[in-house]
């Protein structure tokens, strides 16, 4: 658990550091819980403890029992008197997006804010047994992190010496982005054995002509958006168009649920079995 850089612990006291290098303690275990962020919500839910969730940001749409929490805004523009209004002895926030000053206003106000900020699909991992201990499930936070850990060994094992294809992954429709190493995108890219055509760009999430993809010919094509509706099919449709790239050629042009690759939370790993069967069908997945 790489972002637990201190910790402190008794019958009635916990203090870990966060990923601000914050030390955050906790005189009891916490029953009043906000979360800032979808993928916090999905990774205290899928901790069993969504019973202690008062409060949530707006997309917090998993499980569906979580819209119908309060919502204290966007993850990027948050309502900080009504979290207060929500009374909680824990909000958990993420660095990748809170606003900072948040963090002081509601300090201020008394409130134990804990930050994490995994940047992997490993950290993600981490930051449900993190979660599960200042929340006071530890051992149960450890068998469920163990266990997504185990099925993301096993894609590696089974993908380990397999050709990888080479991957275009759209993100965004018009104007057509995708993304570079610096991202989740491309640790699921790779963790499923696969290459990220636009690894080496310098930007995050660059802008990419079809000139340019049609030049660089890659095996497989994944669109994801965030748009809504009927735009995904029609952005998959597209590429057809374009018979001489190797993923039209092969048929290898997929969707996927931008949900189950673009949240930190455990759902992640489902992502990343659904893009190792994508991109290696060839393997006998059981």
């Amino acid at each position: 658990m790489s972002i637990i850089l201190g910790l402190v612990s008794s019958p009635l006291c916990l203090t870990l550091k966060d990923a601000l290098g914050r030390d955050v303690t906790l005189k009891r275990e916490p029953q009043r819980i906000v979360t800032l962020a979808p993928s916090l919500t999905e990774t205290v839910y899928f901790l069993g403890l969504g019973n202690r969730v008062v409060g949530v940001t707006k997309f917090s749409y998993y499980p569906p029992e979580a819209a119908h929490k309060p919502s204290v805004g966007s993850y990027v523009d948050l309502n900080v008197e009504r979290i207060i209004s929500l009374s909680p002895d824990l909000v958990i926030g993420t660095a990748d997006g809170n606003q900072a000053g948040v963090v002081d206003l509601l300090e201020q106000a008394g409130i134990a804010v804990f930050i994490v900020n995994p940047r992997n699909i490993r950290q993600a991992i981490d930051t449900v047994a993190i979660l599960g201990l200042l929340c006071g499930v530890p051992e149960r936070a450890n068998t469920q992190s163990t266990q997504l850990s185990q099925r993301v060994d096993s894609i590696l094992d089974k993908t380990r010496s397999m050709r990888k294809p080479l991957v275009f992954l759209q993100i965004n429709i018009k104007p057509i982005m995708t993304v570079n190493r610096n991202t989740f995108l491309h640790d699921l890219i790779r963790l499923a054995g696969g290459r990220n055509m636009t690894e080496d760009e310098p930007i995050t999430y660059p802008r990419i002509s079809l000139e340019e993809v049609l030049r660089r010919k890659p095996e497989v094509i994944l669109v994801s958006s965030m748009e809504r509706g009927g735009m995904f099919e029609k952005a998959r449709q597209d590429w057809f168009k374009w018979t001489s790239l190797p993923a039209v050629q092969s048929g290898r042009v997929h969707l996927i649920d931008s949900d189950l690759i673009d949240r930190p939370s455990p759902r992640i790993i489902e992502g990343l079995e659904l893009l190792a069967r994508l991109l290696h069908p060839e393997v006998r997945w059981d």
